[in-house]
């Protein structure tokens, strides 16, 4: 089979493929359609799919040994668990990520007209570091990805946007699943977008104790990331060089940092996005900066807020349109084709970048 892996990768970049000796010609191919061949070694299984979140693709057995199909997942990025006689299987010959709070098997397929944002060739490249910080509030010691533009210069002063990730993800999903990396060097390349820092960090921390977890981040962020950064990166510190935004789960943890402190954040982005909690019971105290149209104009030069069109959650996006109309507050709104997916939050990114730290 035709061997194509995506540039970004949990696994690897460049990677071997495998003896095939040993395990056999597995592997996909991606078809001018956007359909995608498989071929899967599953020695005396019963049954072979691809399950998209309830959407089942069934292989055939075309050996004692291998199962093949051609199926459609969709244009974008794809996640999707293989199931063999009914377990979940995480199959080597496929591209691993990071999704669901687990090691996932996903299928990025080319997206007409967006594939050009992410390429390499013709357009110098930034960098992605990771670092450890301890945290004041978990008690240990946190984790964080920071992008630095191509020509990052360490005598210049930069802007700094902050992107969180969704549920069950975590500090590399913007990098590999969102190519925010790549996005961002292409967008600069163009004169499109302004330099700055890009600064992931894992949403999903807790603290030692298991009563704690994932709401934490609002307060980790404050006292112990923007600190950390602050002190070891050259950067502004005021209001009008920060940003925040997120996707999903993400979006509300921005939706309360920066709504809570508007004399920190000039920038806010909603992606897939969320300006209240959809559990019940959380207060939404953050939002009383609403009731007064004009404190929140004025404390904001970008408030965005995007969702696909086939989101599940789309008519929550519907309800906070209804919320910010009543209030008289004026927001960004963007609508993308897709559902609560990569594809979008791609979307919202590449559109949200050239927004910042613009006079």
């Amino acid at each position: 089979m035709k061997k194509v892996w995506p540039l970004d990768t949990a696994v690897s970049f460049d990677p071997y493929w495998g003896e095939p000796g040993r395990d056999g010609n597995q592997g996909y191919e991606m078809m001018e359609d956007g359909r995608v061949r498989l071929r899967i070694k599953a020695p005396g299984a019963r049954e072979v799919a691809l399950d998209q979140f309830g959407r089942m693709h069934p292989l055939e057995k075309v050996s004692e040994e291998m199962w093949e199909g051609t199926v459609d997942l969709g244009r974008g990025f794809q996640y999707f668990f293989l199931k063999i006689d009914g377990c979940d299987v995480l199959n080597p010959y496929l591209p691993i990520g990071y999704g669901c709070c687990r090691p996932m098997n996903f299928l990025d397929v080319p997206v007409p007209g967006e594939v050009e944002w992410g390429a390499l060739e013709g357009v110098p490249h930034g960098a992605v570091t990771r670092h450890y910080y301890p945290s004041s509030v978990t008690g240990k010691h946190e984790i964080c990805l920071v992008y630095t533009p191509p020509a990052f210069d360490p005598n210049k002063k930069y802007p700094v946007l902050y992107l969180q990730h969704g549920y069950g993800e975590n500090e590399t999903g913007w990098v590999y699943q969102g190519h925010v990396g790549r996005i961002a060097d292409r967008l600069l390349h163009e004169g499109r977008m302004q330099e700055m820092l890009i600064v992931m960090g894992n949403g999903m921390t807790q603290a030692d104790s298991l009563e704690k977890h994932r709401m934490l981040f609002p307060q980790v962020i404050l006292e112990d990331l923007i600190p950390f950064i602050e002190a070891r990166y050259p950067v502004y510190t005021d209001k009008w060089h920060r940003a925040m935004a997120g996707l999903s789960m993400g979006s509300f943890q921005t939706s309360i940092v920066t709504l809570t402190n508007p004399d920190l954040f000039g920038y806010a982005g909603l992606f897939s996005g969320f300006l209240r909690m959809l559990q019940p019971g959380i207060p939404n105290e953050h939002l009383a900066l609403l009731d007064t149209p004009e404190k929140f104009h004025a404390a904001f030069r970008v408030f965005y807020r995007a969702m696909g069109t086939e989101d599940q959650y789309f008519n929550v996006f519907l309800n906070d349109d209804e919320m910010v109309k009543e209030k008289g507050v004026e927001m960004i709104r963007r609508t993308f084709p897709g559902g609560h997916d990569w594809g979008v939050w791609r979307r919202c990114i590449h559109d949200f970048l050239p927004m910042l730290f613009r006079d």
